[in-house]
C-alpha cells in the first residue's frame, strides 16, 4: 500500500492562494478554466505523490531531481496564472488603444494554449497513474480525470459560443490542442533524456513555456506568410512587437535548432567517414572530437549567418543582419549604452574572479556564496530597468543565447573549450545541478529576465519589470542570509527555511520597493498599484520561497510578476 500524503501542505496552501488572488481578478470566463486546472493538478500531484511509496510506483521510469517533490500543482498553475495576470493588465487599456483588441485577442488565444499545454500534461501523468491496480491511487486519478474532461469541454464551449463554430473555429481548436501534443513529447523527451535534471513541476513549467513560446514564433511566421494573409486566416498575430523582440527571438530559435542540425551533420560526417574507412579497424579518438567539434561550430555558423537573418526578414523586414542591427543599435547615439557596457564588463569580471577563488579556497557555504551573485544581479540589471529598459531587453537575450551556447559546448564537450568550461562551471553548483545540465546561471538569468521581456509594451504597473531582481535580488537572499546566520523558528520540521529569514526576505522587498518607487517616480512614472496589494504580492511571493523544494528561481519571479500585474 502506498503511504498518505497530506492534502494541505504550505507549498500547496500559497499556490492557491496565488491562483485565486489571480481568477479573483479576472473575468469568469477565463478564471473557471484556471480552476479547473488547479483542480485537476492538485489531483494528480496527489496520486503522484501517494504512488512513490508504491511497491511498483507507475512514474517510476522518470527519474526527478532528488530532494524536491513532484510540484505538479505549482507547475501547471503557473504560467496560466501569468497569462491571465497580463490579460488582466491589457484590459485597462482597451477602452483606448486602437491595437489594444486584437492585442488582447491574441493573449487570450496564448492563455489558452498554454493552459492546453498542462492540462495535456496532466492527462499524459494520469496515463501513466491508470496503469496501476492501487485502489487508493486510482480514486485520486479517477477525480483528476474528471477535472481534465470538464475543462476541455469548459475550452469547446468557449470557442463554439464566441465564434460561429464551421472551419475557422475547428482549426483554431485543432491548433490549440496540437501544443498540448507537443508539450506531451517534449516533456517526455525532457524526463528521459535528462534524468535528475527536473522536477515533474519544473518540467511541466519548461515544456509548456517552450511550446508556447515556440507556438507565437510560429504563429508569427505563418501570419506573414502569402497563404496566411488573407481574411480568413485563423490566426493573426499583433504588428506592435520590436524589433529588439525579434531579434532575440530569432536568435533563440536558430539556436535551439542548432542541436538537431549539428546531431543530424555528425550522423552524416561518421556515415562518410565510416565508408572512408572500411580497412580501419579503429580511429583515433582525438582526431575524431576535433572533426566532431569542428562539425560542431560549422552548424553554429550556419545558424547564426544564414537561419536567423531569414527569419528576422521574413518576420520584421529586418534587412541588414540582425549583428549588424545590433551593433547600430548600440553605436548610435548611445553614450549612456556603452558606458552602461564598460560598467556590467567591470561588475562581472570583479565578481567572478573574486567568487571563484573564493569557492576553491574557502570554507564559505556554497548557498551564501550563490546568493552573492543574486546580489551582482542586483547591481548589474537594476540600474538598466530604470534608464535603458529597451536595451536591457537586448542584453539580456544576448546573456542567454551565450548561455546556451558555452552549455552546449560544456555538454558534447566541443574542443577546444568544453574541459575548461565544465571545470569552471562546477565551482557554482549544487544539489539542483545534476551530472548532465547546470541549470541555476540560467533559472537566475531568466528569473530576472522574464518579468522584464513580459513588460516590454503597455505596463501601468511600473514595478513588473523588476519582479525577478526583487524576488530573486534582495528576498530570496535576503531571507537565505538572515535565515542561515540568526534563523531559529523553521517553517516546518523538515525544511531549513526560517520564519526569521522569510520575515527579512519580505521587509527588504518592501523597503526596495519604497526607493524604487522614489526613483522611478523622479524618472517619470507613477505608482499605480496600492501598497496593500504590493504587500500582498511580497508576502506570497515569500512565503512560496519558504515552502516550496522546487527551483525557486524559476518559480518565484513569475508568482512575483502575476501578482504585481494585477
Amino acid at each position: 500500500m502506498a503511504s498518505s500524503s497530506p492534502l494541505l501542505t504550505g507549498e500547496r496552501l500559497v499556490v492557491f492562494l496565488f491562483a485565486a488572488r489571480v481568477a479573483l481578478a479576472a473575468p469568469a470566463r477565463l478564471a473557471a478554466p484556471l480552476a479547473l486546472l488547479a483542480g485537476a493538478a492538485l489531483a494528480v500531484e496527489l496520486a503522484v505523490d501517494r504512488s512513490a511509496a508504491a511497491p511498483s510506483p507507475p512514474l517510476r521510469r522518470f527519474r526527478t531531481r532528488p530532494g524536491a517533490s513532484s510540484g505538479i500543482l505549482l507547475g501547471a498553475t503557473t504560467l496560466p496564472c501569468v497569462m491571465l495576470a497580463r490579460l488582466i493588465q491589457l484590459s485597462r487599456i482597451l477602452p483606448t488603444d486602437p491595437n489594444g483588441a486584437q492585442e488582447f485577442a491574441y493573449l487570450e488565444m496564448q492563455y489558452w494554449a498554454v493552459s492546453i499545454s498542462c492540462v495535456s500534461v496532466l492527462s499524459f501523468f494520469l496515463w501513466h497513474l491508470r496503469q496501476s491496480a492501487n485502489n487508493e491511487i486510482s480514486k485520486t486519478s479517477k477525480y483528476g480525470s474528471l477535472m481534465v474532461v470538464l475543462y476541455l469541454v469548459t475550452f469547446l464551449l468557449f470557442f463554439l459560443l464566441k465564434t460561429d463554430g464551421g472551419l475557422l473555429a475547428m482549426t483554431k481548436n485543432g491548433y490549440l490542442l496540437c501544443h498540448g501534443v507537443a508539450a506531451v513529447i517534449l516533456i517526455k523527451h525532457i524526463l528521459e533524456k535528462f534524468p535528475s535534471c527536473s522536477s515533474f513541476g519544473e518540467g511541466l513549467l519548461v515544456s509548456s513555456g517552450l511550446i508556447v513560446y515556440f507556438g507565437d514564433i510560429l504563429a508569427r511566421t505563418l501570419s506573414k506568410m502569402e497563404f496566411s494573409t488573407s481574411s480568413g486566416a485563423f490566426i493573426h498575430t499583433p504588428g506592435t512587437q520590436s524589433e529588439i523582440a525579434t531579434v532575440i527571438q530569432g536568435v533563440l530559435l536558430g539556436l535551439f535548432l542548432l542541436p538537431l542540425l549539428y546531431k543530424s551533420s555528425l550522423q552524416v560526417w561518421v556515415y562518410c567517414r565510416t565508408l572512408g574507412k572500411q580497412r580501419t579497424q579503429t580511429i583515433e579518438k582525438r582526431a575524431e572530437k576535433r572533426a566532431g567539434s569542428a562539425v560542431f561550430y560549422v552548424s553554429l555558423l550556419v545558424v547564426l549567418l544564414f537561419l536567423v537573418p531569414s527569419w528576422t526578414r521574413l518576420v520584421q523586414g529586418l534587412e541588414v543582419h540582425p549583428f549588424v542591427w545590433v551593433l547600430n543599435y548600440m553605436f548610435t547615439n548611445s553614450e549612456e549604452r556603452l558606458l552602461l557596457c564598460a560598467y556590467w564588463i567591470f561588475v562581472i569580471c570583479v565578481s567572478i574572479r573574486r567568487f571563484y577563488s573564493i569557492s576553491k579556497q574557502s570554507k564559505t557555504e556554497r548557498i551564501l556564496l550563490r546568493k552573492y551573485y543574486h546580489l551582482v544581479a542586483v547591481l548589474i540589471f537594476s540600474p538598466a530597468v530604470i534608464f535603458q529598459p529597451a536595451f536591457l531587453d537586448l542584453a539580456f537575450g544576448a546573456a542567454f543565447a551565450l548561455f546556451l551556447i558555452l552549455e552546449m559546448i560544456r555538454v558534447w564537450e566541443v574542443y577546444p573549450l568544453g574541459h575548461t568550461i565544465h571545470q569552471f562551471m562546477n565551482a557554482f553548483t549544487d544539489h539542483r545541478d545534476s551530472e548532465i545540465l547546470i541549470i541555476s546561471h540560467f533559472s537566475l538569468l531568466l528569473g530576472c529576465a522574464l518579468p522584464k521581456w513580459m513588460s516590454s509594451g503597455f505596463n501601468d504597473r511600473p514595478l513588473a519589470p523588476f519582479a525577478g531582481i526583487l524576488s530573486l535580488g534582495i528576498g530570496d537572499t535576503m531571507a537565505s542570509m538572515i535565515g542561515y546566520k540568526y534563523g531559529v523558528l523553521r517553517w516546518s520540521k523538515t525544511g531549513k527555511k526560517t520564519i526569521e529569514g522569510t520575515a527579512a526576505g519580505i521587509t527588504s522587498v518592501l523597503a526596495a520597493c519604497s526607493i524604487l518607487v522614489t526613483l522611478l517616480a523622479s524618472s517619470g512614472y507613477i505608482l499605480s498599484q496600492h501598497w496593500l496589494s504590493l504587500s500582498l504580492a511580497v508576502t506570497l511571493s515569500l512565503l512560496l520561497e519558504a515552502y516550496t523544494t522546487q527551483l525557486d528561481n524559476a518559480f518565484i519571479p513569475l508568482v512575483f510578476y502575476s501578482l504585481l500585474c494585477l
